[in-house]
C-alpha cells in the first residue's frame, strides 16, 4: 500500500483535515451498472463527498442515499460528486438500489477484503455489537485530493446536506 494511501491514518483514527485522502479502487454501482471506481480519478476534476454508511436495508441509510439523489443537481452545480461506501457486497447493493433507487452517483462495496477502505478512513467498527460495519461518516475531499471536512454521525442520524453544501460553497 503506497504511503499516500495511509497518510493521516494511525491506529484506525480519522484522517486529519488537510491531509491527502487515501486512494482506493472498489467495485461500484453507478446508475445500476457495476464498474470499478478509483477515488483518484476525481483529482483535478471535482470535489468528492465521500459518504460511508453502515449497511444497506437500514432506514437511515435509505434516507441518506435518497437525500443525496434528491440533492444531486446542487452537488453537481458545486463541481462535486457523491461517492457512497458500505461494507455490504455489490450484489446486496444492486438488489437494494433496485428497491429504493435508482441512484446516479457511485455506491461502492468495501466488501473484500472486508472493510479495507473503511479501515484506511478510520471508520470500521472493530468491536461491539456493530463490529464489521462502518460508521456513518462524511468526508469532503477537495479536487486536489485533500480532506477539508470530516464528521462521524450516530448510526441512525442522517447527515445534513446543508452542512455539506456549506463546506462545498467555501471551496
Amino acid at each position: 500500500m503506497p504511503e499516500d494511501s495511509v497518510r493521516g491514518v494511525i491506529e484506525n483514527e480519522l484522517p486529519s483535515v488537510g491531509t491527502a485522502a487515501a486512494d482506493f479502487e472498489l467495485p461500484a454501482l453507478i446508475a445500476g451498472v457495476k464498474k470499478p471506481l478509483r477515488l483518484s480519478a476525481y483529482r483535478g476534476q471535482k470535489h468528492v463527498v465521500l459518504a460511508f454508511y453502515p449497511y444497506n436495508w437500514q432506514e437511515a441509510s435509505a434516507k441518506q442515499l435518497i437525500g443525496y439523489q434528491a440533492e444531486r443537481p446542487r452537488v453537481l452545480a458545486s463541481n462535486a460528486e457523491t461517492v457512497a461506501v458500505t461494507v455490504d457486497s455489490i450484489m446486496n447493493t444492486t438488489t437494494w438500489e433496485r428497491e429504493i433507487g435508482p441512484f446516479d452517483f457511485p455506491i461502492c462495496a468495501d466488501f473484500w477484503p472486508h472493510g479495507e477502505v473503511c479501515v484506511r478512513y478510520g471508520v470500521l467498527r472493530e468491536s461491539g455489537q456493530e463490529a464489521g460495519a462502518c460508521q456513518r461518516a462524511v468526508f469532503v475531499i477537495d479536487r486536489n485530493g485533500r480532506i477539508v471536512f470530516r464528521k462521524i454521525y450516530s448510526a441512525e442520524e442522517v447527515p445534513s446536506m446543508e452542512e455539506i453544501f456549506s463546506m462545498l460553497g467555501k471551496l
